[in-house]
């Protein structure tokens, strides 16, 4: 007996059930092609890039470049200045970089609506950065820049809420730190000291909140190394022949994207922590930075969080960045901060407390020494584009669609062309005339970047960066340590220029001596 009746091969249920496993059978198979298509052009497009025989990118492939050079930043000013046109080609990265001049302004001005920063950046940094001011484009961009420029544009923000601040940290936790580490003797990482300085400068002043990190670490200390962490495995990302690595790598949570997912869980909760204290002490009434943002869009948690963190990066980064190189450049040439102190002791006065932002605006040599510092070591030492559509750059050089462009400050400030036989001295006169401070092309010096993505936050940067040189400068004696007294600085990955090994000094109060036996500090 047929327990099961046979079902007439006319039956309408058996033809829909035939139907649907033939439709399903010929959709996996399409999907299973098309996806086998694309991981062969991945592939191909892999090896085409490993293949590229030029120099240049077998140097860059090898890692040879390391036998020669300390850092990867001088290879490159390296190729640069010794390019006819400024220009040169890493073709196993589709990236043309450049220290020329006119291309800097016809990438950063005439051309920008065409070299935005583009979804392959965006894509890289998207992790870290989400949606923040600098890693979108269009509206979001102009809205963001929009917002901060209301903020940090304001003289009287610059000239009494910030100033302020940043003077209120030197005086009751930078300088008390120094001193409690001259009275232990202690070797002190001045690289260290200024990121905590800078993010409590920039948490007060663009969050409306105090961390205290400058002299109390606790928590703050594992979100600071978090922090350097995504930033430096998000730049990381950015130096892989193929943005596949990477991809696959965070898909299946593997190596150094393992680890960035797990500092930015630590960053996460942190802007979320910040928020939501914003959020309870209320913000309507207040004038720092975040609040403007929340008035306007209150309620988008995400969107904040990106806002935080981006401006983290901004303002302590780049600060602690371009403070460290410049003490490390005074602890080279020691008549230069001589000259900072006699210039100080005549606008301010001898032995008086620097008490205005106008007081500031007078030391012209010291404004010359900050920006012949970042000359020669500026905090973004590079800063990519992508080529929307088929281009030449004025040196002639063609840039096809969908490339990256990168224009090098840090090689542009060592170029002949610009700055003359002693570009790689350290000599703040050159930014002087009759005494008086006079500034560059910002084309030739985009440091903080040029044209329509200028940044916002330059003024109130240069009074942070010298608030603190004439205020320490003054009051302590800082004697540069080993291996920093007589060698380079080597570099770690980054979107920040970071000296690999600190900046180890040895603070005294100037009057005093001392005869204590240096020790391990922090």
């Amino acid at each position: 007996m047929e327990l099961i009746p046979s079902l007439p091969t006319s039956s309408p249920l058996l033809q829909f059930f035939i139907n649907r496993v033939c439709f399903s059978y010929l959709l996996f198979s399409m999907i299973t092609i098309i996806l086998f298509l694309i991981i062969i052009i991945a592939i191909a497009r892999l090896l085409k890039s490993f293949f590229c025989s030029c120099e240049t990118c077998q140097t860059y492939l090898t890692s040879s470049w390391s036998e020669t050079f300390d850092n990867l930043c001088d290879w490159y000013a390296h190729l640069l200045r010794n390019s006819p046109n400024k220009t040169i080609h890493i073709h196993v990265l589709r990236n043309t970089i450049t220290a020329n001049a006119e291309n800097v302004e016809y990438i950063l001005k005439t051309k920008f609506e065409n070299f935005p920063k583009g979804k392959p950046f965006s894509a890289i940094l998207g992790d870290f950065l989400g949606k923040g001011v600098f890693n979108v484009d269009g509206d979001a961009w102009r809205f963001q820049k929009k917002m901060a420029s209301l903020h940090l544009n304001n003289n009287s923000v610059v000239a009494s809420f910030a100033f302020e601040i940043v003077n209120d940290e030197i005086k009751n936790r930078l300088t008390p730190l120094l001193l409690m580490n001259q009275k232990n003797g202690v070797v002190l990482d001045l690289q260290d000291v200024f990121q905590r300085f800078s993010f409590d400068c920039i948490c007060r002043f663009s969050f409306g909140l105090d961390p205290d990190f400058c002299l109390e670490s606790g928590s703050m200390l594992v979100f600071a190394k978090s922090f350097d962490l995504a930033s430096k495995l998000s730049a990381e990302r950015a130096t892989a022949v193929s943005p596949y690595v990477w991809k696959a790598k965070r898909l299946l949570n593997l190596g150094s994207e393992k680890r960035l997912k797990k500092a930015l869980r630590v960053i996460n909760a942190l802007a979320k922590e910040v928020i939501k204290q914003r959020r309870e002490k209320g913000f309507s009434e207040n004038k720092d930075l975040l609040s403007r943002f929340m008035n306007t869009i209150h309620d988008d948690d995400t969107y904040l969080r990106d806002v935080v963190v981006s401006f983290l990066l901004a303002g302590r980064d780049t600060v602690a960045s371009a403070l460290t190189s410049f003490f490390y450049l005074l602890g080279k040439h020691p008549e230069v901060e001589s000259l900072i102190r006699d210039e100080a002791d005549r606008v301010i006065g001898h032995d008086k407390d620097l008490t205005s932002f106008e007081e500031l605006k007078q030391l012209h040599y010291l404004q010359a020494a900050t920006h012949e510092s970042m000359r020669l070591f500026p905090p973004i030492q590079f800063d990519s584009k992508f080529c929307l559509e088929d281009d030449v750059l004025p040196d002639g050089t063609k840039v096809e669609s969908g490339t990256r462009v990168t224009y090098h400050p840090y090689a542009m400030g060592r170029l002949e062309e610009i700055w003359g036989c002693d570009c790689l001295e350290f000599r703040p006169q050159r930014w002087l005339k009759d005494g008086v401070f006079q500034p560059m092309n910002p084309f030739e010096y985009p440091v903080f970047q040029a044209g329509l993505r200028v940044c916002v936050g330059k003024e109130v940067a240069l009074m942070e960066m010298k608030s603190v040189a004439v205020s320490l400068l003054r009051k302590f004696h800082i004697e540069l340590l080993a291996p920093l007294s007589f060698g380079n600085p080597r570099f770690s990955p980054g979107l920040t220029a970071t000296f690999s090994f600190g900046l180890p000094v040895m603070v005294r109060e100037r009057g005093t001596t001392t005869t204590t036996k240096p020790s391990k500090g922090v």
